[in-house]
């Protein structure tokens, strides 16, 4: 086994500029719409929640917005990340595929999160906002934003989903050494977590809910404003640094992708990844497959409907037409606490409707098991989340193997588990199961839809 594992960039070769796939689609995206009147959500409307410069990045059309100064000086502490050829996986795995790995877990909280969650801040800081509320899963994001938050001076108060506050003590141990407030989420805090309790005291949450708490509290406060990791364009826009950077890796290993795969639960990281790949792909350059993998428990692409829905669960929010489980979804209480969210980011559901990507849903023993064989081989113990990307990667490679077809597989490895790792545990022991969405709980949950 010879050749290069590792490919770097200079911290000169840190992308300037995020990239909005919006203008190069054949098709641009339906609006967000006002729940009241069913009219186009205007700046206005989401002025409580977000900064002015947020707003307008929501709805740029511009093919690339520039990144502040003030944000490439914090993105140098980890940025540019390494991209990896996985050429132990490779040999265990017995294929001759060519795997390789962006990995985001160098980053100070240990996944892609800090991307947005910088930026977030700063636009925030620079109005004089003096608090940000957020929702959390796994507790990747609620870390990011409190990293960020004390960077510029900002408090944070973080409201995070019951099952993984309860299986992840570590992470909210993270967001108060950084500063942040932490609440279960439903919690006592707020009208929407008090209601859910009321109807389901032993609820283990949803990141719906836990958005509705933190939605609440920043329209209630002039002070305060609302920070999201996932789902919206412009944290998707944020992401890009990655696929940006993945590009220059490419080149320098002389290799392009023919299959890019990522998990999806609200879009980020696999937006991240994919949209400067899929840019590529549109104007001709390069002819990608660019897969999604979700969670079989919680598959809004797979399995969800299209349609406009609210993206939290007391209806706070405009609605947004999105690949839904429906807004009352309550998943089963899986490990990837970051993929358990009711609905797909808008663009990514949009760019599904347009063929432009495939999606897969996969069952948590497998991704767990494809974690274990890619720790044992790599060394690198991935978070929960993109053991999603991993199954399908290893799917794939051993097709490979079958056909004697010698394709390059990307993926991002969005983040470490050195705080997963009683989920590892369960799988281990034999005490995961996959909780693989039921047909009727999916009937009743789409019922709801407005």
């Amino acid at each position: 086994m010879t050749g290069r594992t590792k490919y770097l960039l200079d911290e000169s070769d840190l992308p300037t500029t995020w990239y909005n796939v919006i203008p190069d689609l054949p098709e641009p995206p339906p609006p967000p719409l006002h729940p009241g009147t069913r009219e186009p959500v205007g700046p206005d409307d989401l002025a409580p929640l977000f900064p002015q410069a947020i707003i307008a990045q929501e709805v740029t059309q511009d093919r690339f917005v520039d990144i502040p100064g003030e944000v490439l000086d914090v993105y140098r502490l980890w940025r540019p990340s390494p991209l990896y050829r996985a050429r132990r996986l490779e040999k265990a795995l017995g294929t001759p595929a060519r795997i390789y790995y962006k990995y985001e877990g160098v980053s100070p909280v240990g996944s892609h999160k800090p991307n947005t969650a910088v930026p977030q801040a700063f636009y925030n800081a620079a109005e004089d906002i003096r608090r940000l509320t957020t929702e959390t899963g796994a507790g990747q994001w609620g870390s990011a934003l409190a990293f960020a938050s004390a960077t510029f001076g900002l408090e944070c108060e973080v409201w995070q989903v019951r099952a993984s506050y309860d299986q992840k003590p570590y992470r909210k141990i993270m967001m108060e050494t950084f500063g942040a407030t932490v609440h279960p989420s439903p919690s006592k805090e707020t009208a929407a977590g008090r209601a859910v309790l009321e109807s389901d005291p032993d609820s283990t949450g949803s990141l719906g809910i836990a958005i509705s708490e933190a939605v609440e509290q920043a329209a209630a406060d002039p002070d305060t404003r609302y920070a999201l990791g996932s789902v919206l364009n412009h944290v998707l826009l944020h992401q890009t640094v990655i696929g940006e950077e993945a590009l220059l890796q490419f080149a320098q290993a002389g290799d392009t992708p023919d299959v890019i795969v990522g998990c999806t639960g609200g879009g980020s990281n696999f937006g991240g990844l994919a949209f400067p790949f899929l840019r590529e792909k549109l104007a001709g350059r390069i002819d990608p497959v660019i897969r999604a993998v979700e969670p079989a428990a919680c598959p809004s692409l797979t399995r969800g409907r299209y349609a406009y829905d609210f993206g939290d669960t007391a209806g706070l929010t405009p609605l947004l037409k999105m690949h839904t489980l429906g807004h009352d979804f309550i998943p089963d209480p899986i490990h990837a606490g970051g993929l358990r969210y009711h609905g797909m980011s808008p663009l990514l559901s949009h760019i599904y409707e347009l063929g432009l990507i495939e999606a897969l849903a996969v069952g948590q023993q497998e991704c767990f098991a494809a974690g274990v064989r890619f720790a044992r081989a790599e060394g690198i113990i991935p978070a929960p989340e993109p053991t999603h990307a991993l199954a399908a990667c290893i799917q794939e490679a051993l097709r490979c193997k079958e056909t004697g077809e010698e394709k390059v597989i990307l993926t991002a490895l969005c983040g470490h588990a050195h705080l997963d790792l009683p989920a590892y545990a369960a799988f281990l022991s034999g005490r995961m199961t996959d909780n693989e969405l039921p047909e009727s709980a999916l009937a009743d949950s789409l019922a709801g839809l407005p």
